[in-house]
C-alpha cells in the first residue's frame, strides 16, 4: 500500500526502487527531478525513505522510468511470452508513419517495424541520447547523418549514435519498410527533434537572437 507523502518511517521498499531505476536509466537526481516536475530535493527524500510518494508521483516516475508502477513497488511482473507475432502487433500511427512493436516494452532495447511513406516527415530532423540500429526490408531509404547522406538498399543496415542529427526519407514514390532499434526509453519532444534543416551558416547560438 502506498501512503501519503510526507510519512516517515523505515526506508520502504518503493525507494531504492527508484534510485536503482533511476541509475539505470543513466539519469542525473537533477536531470530525473524536473523530467518528473519535481525537486531535486523531494526526489532525494523519496529516494531515502523520508517520504512516501503519492500514486500521482508514482505514475509521473514510472512513465520517467520507462517502468510499472509495479515494479517501483517491488511486485514482481507477470511472466509474459517473449515472442511477438507480427499479424498482432498493434499499430500505431503518428505523423504518417506507421510503428509496430518487434520487442518488449521497458527493455533497454526498443524494437518496432516502421513504414515509412513517400514525402512523410522529410524535413524533420531527431537528435537524442542512445543508439539506433536500422534494416531495410523493401524501399529504397535515404538516411541523411549530419552532413552524410547515404542510400540503403533492401538488406541494408546502419548503426549510429543517435545524438549525430538524423533523417529518414523515402528516395521514390514507393514506401520504405524497415526493422528499427533503439536504446531510448524516453525522451521529451524538444530532445527529439531539431525541426527543419537550418540554413548554411546558422549557429546554434544564434537562435532566440
Amino acid at each position: 500500500m502506498v501512503k501519503s507523502e510526507g510519512d516517515n518511517e523505515d526506508l520502504p521498499t518503493v525507494a531504492p526502487q527508484l534510485r536503482a531505476r533511476r541509475h539505470a536509466m543513466g539519469l542525473s537526481l537533477e536531470v530525473a527531478a524536473a523530467r518528473a516536475d519535481l525537486s531535486p530535493a523531494h526526489l532525494s527524500r523519496l529516494e531515502t525513505g523520508q517520504r512516501q510518494p503519492s500514486l500521482p508521483v508514482l505514475l509521473t516516475l514510472s512513465r520517467c522510468y520507462g517502468t510499472t508502477v509495479s515494479e517501483l513497488l517491488g511486485e514482481a511482473p507477470p511472466e509474459s511470452s517473449p515472442v511477438i507475432r507480427g499479424a498482432e502487433a498493434p499499430a500505431t500511427h503518428a505523423n504518417g508513419w506507421t510503428y509496430r512493436p518487434a520487442g518488449q516494452p521497458g527493455r533497454a532495447i526498443q524494437a518496432l517495424r516502421v513504414e515509412v511513406p513517400p514525402d512523410a516527415q522529410r524535413d524533420l530532423v531527431r537528435v537524442h541520447p542512445g543508439e539506433e540500429w536500422i534494416h531495410v526490408l523493401s524501399g529504397s531509404l535515404e538516411l541523411s547523418l549530419g552532413p552524410a547522406r547515404y542510400v540503403l538498399e533492401p538488406g541494408d543496415s546502419a548503426h549510429f549514435d543517435s545524438l549525430t542529427p538524423h533523417q529518414l526519407r523515402t528516395r521514390d514514390p514507393h514506401p520504405v519498410e524497415l526493422l528499427f532499434l533503439h536504446t531510448l526509453l524516453r525522451s521529451t519532444a524538444a530532445e527529439m527533434c531539431l525541426g527543419p534543416p537550418r540554413p548554411e551558416g546558422h549557429r546554434p547560438d544564434e537562435e532566440g537572437r
